[in-house]
């Protein structure tokens, strides 16, 4: 998605770091257990690392998870951004009982909040994306914590719930991030594996080219989709059933799992 009012320069430097599909790449590489060490700065910078590296405990930051280990035949339905508001899926996530999680953007959504309040009335989660959605690796640690504790209390302020799960912008990130963020009460970074295009079309970071249990999907806002974000979501759905897949609400399988298990 074209970012509104970003400095051309951090457009272009965005530009670079996003894939061509979704709000950015995730870490990573190899099917196993998707946690990634505090210092790890990129999906690109992390791809000779290797899964299973998490922050030890004490280490300084949350964890970076793109796939939660888990016995449940589950994956996880991430949205970004908050510009595509569709009504239909609204009705969607009510009609299904979809426990998906919204990470928002306050510039994006702008005056678009009633939208996600109706969302989170129907069982959705409201999680953080940052104030201004900039790539915040590289930038000095009172900026970063200001676009992540900014967009903490703009949540709070509408809906009385501060996020405990963060996606840091083009899945950009440093040691700087991961400090920023459990200063402003971050439990974990989530980045994902799987991404639904525009087109209903899914794309993989790594690993497996199927969906597997514990997969987190990121669905990223689309300018000009050829299928709206309900259509999207149901298209996904219906492979899911195909696989014997349900949609798991990804704060409750972190917290469960925890830090040290994940």
């Amino acid at each position: 998605m074209r970012r509104r009012g970003a400095p051309a320069a951090l457009l272009t430097a965005a530009a670079l770091l996003a894939a061509p599909a979704g709000c950015g790449p995730s870490a990573g590489q190899g099917d196993g257990t998707s946690v990634h060490r505090a210092g790890e700065r990129s999906a690109q910078d992390g791809a000779n690392q290797s899964p299973g590296d998490g922050p030890a405990p004490g280490g300084g930051g949350p964890p970076v998870v793109d796939h939660v280990p888990t016995d449940d035949e589950v994956v996880f339905l991430t949205y970004d951004d908050g510009a595509e508001r569709d009504p239909r899926f609204v009705e969607l996530v009510r009609e299904r009982r979809l426990p998906v999680s919204m990470f928002l953007t306050d510039s994006v959504v702008g005056p678009g909040y009633a939208h996600f309040a109706r969302l989170r009335a129907v069982g959705a989660s409201l999680q953080n994306h940052t104030l201004d959605h900039p790539a915040l690796r590289g930038l000095p640690y009172a900026g970063q914590r200001a676009e992540i504790c900014g967009q903490q209390r703009k949540l709070e302020s509408r809906f009385g719930v501060r996020p405990h799960l963060f996606r840091p912008p083009y899945g950009t990130y440093d040691a700087t991030t991961l400090r920023a963020a459990a200063d402003c009460g971050i439990a974990a970074v989530v980045l994902w594996r799987v991404t639904l295009d525009g087109d209903g079309d899914l794309a993989y970071t790594r690993g497996a080219h199927r969906l597997t249990r514990g997969d987190i999907v990121s669905v990223p806002s689309v300018d000009t989709p050829s299928l709206s974000l309900a259509d999207r979501t149901a298209r996904l759905l219906r492979e899911l059933e195909e696989r014997g897949l349900r949609v798991g609400r990804l704060e409750d399988h972190i917290r469960r799992t925890g830090p040290s298990a994940v």
